[in-house]
């Protein structure tokens, strides 16, 4: 099989998306088109920086959206007739899956995702709050973990790596108790507790933001982040549960076994490589490849054609 996941939200950088765009004036034309929509220069903060503005869940989900549709479509023309089995991608890359997919046009998506992280960031500042990583816990010391620091599961990206959410004090008294256990922790520097009960007032609001945006039916299977199986094809089903995703952990490893069928290949698009190592630590088996510039683009382009 050969899969394409979209980049999640962390992943960002000063330079990406540059040397594509200024390699095909099609791919400029989506940067030109996101500060269009959005209302700013974008494309400027994307080439250039500052990397501390690139923070900002409201620039940074749109942004790292538009690199990773140029990242796509630079594919698809230098790969015409290659198609995907499969779609996902991790938390706001969920949302390039499905814009790939045709469920969401490119300008409906901008809009979206910066109305998603405009109401996430202003829940982080409404109520503090911290994710912690936990590397190598057995399923009886994650629990322990959680119940004894009052945090909850956010993300399950491997068997061997979850990470978990709650306030600054409860990150803190996860890592004393992670750190005591002898389990490898690392306090991420992020602006609050994604994918927690923290977000479910901008669930509420993102609810009322897409409650008259229809939702068309995927031209290929697309993979939920809450469910970590496959959308329906209904459109107001997968806006169910893209709403639910805000506020309710991301079972990204169950998202890749899902379509993990031996001998497959997984192109991750947007910037960096966070992706690609998930994937492989779920099954060293799995193939992986990254496009997020003009070399990695021919890399990846050699492997699905070999």
């Amino acid at each position: 099989m050969l899969n394409c996941f979209f980049a999640g939200q962390g992943a960002q950088f000063p330079g990406m998306g540059k040397d594509l765009a200024e390699a095909d004036p099609e791919i400029m034309a989506l940067f030109d088109k996101a500060n269009e929509v959005l209302g700013f220069d974008l494309k400027t903060l994307c080439f250039e920086g500052p990397a501390e503005a690139l923070t900002k869940s409201d620039v940074c989900q749109p942004a790292i959206f538009t690199v990773s549709m140029a990242c796509f479509t630079a594919f698809r023309k230098a790969n015409p007739g290659v198609t995907f089995d499969a779609a996902a991608g991790l938390s706001l890359g969920e949302w390039t899956a499905l814009c790939a997919a045709g469920v969401l046009d490119f300008e409906t998506t901008l809009r979206i995702l910066q109305a998603r992280g405009k109401y996430m960031q202003e829940a982080c500042e409404a109520n503090p709050s911290g994710m912690i990583s936990i590397m190598g816990a057995t399923p009886e010391q994650l629990k322990a973990i959680c119940e004894g620091s009052g945090c909850t599961v956010s993300n399950i990206n491997s068997d061997a790596q979850q990470v978990i959410s709650g306030t600054h004090e409860a990150v803190a008294k996860a890592a004393e108790l992670a750190t005591a256990a002898g389990v490898k922790n690392v306090v991420l520097q992020v602006a609050g507790a994604f994918h927690s009960p923290f977000m479910t007032p901008a669930r509420e609001r993102l609810a009322a933001f897409v409650k008259d945006i229809p939702f068309a039916k995927p031209s290929m299977p697309v993979l939920s982040n809450a469910t970590g199986t496959f959308h329906a094809s209904d459109g107001e089903a997968i806006k169910a549960a893209m709403l639910e995703q805000v506020d309710s952990p991301v079972h990204f490893s169950d998202c890749v076994k899902a379509v993990m069928k031996g001998g497959d290949l997984f192109v991750e698009f947007g910037p960096g490589k966070v992706l690609s190592g998930l994937i492989r630590r779920i099954d060293k088996a799995n193939a992986v490849a990254n496009v997020q510039d003009v070399a990695t683009l021919g890399a990846a382009s050699a492997k699905v054609s070999a």
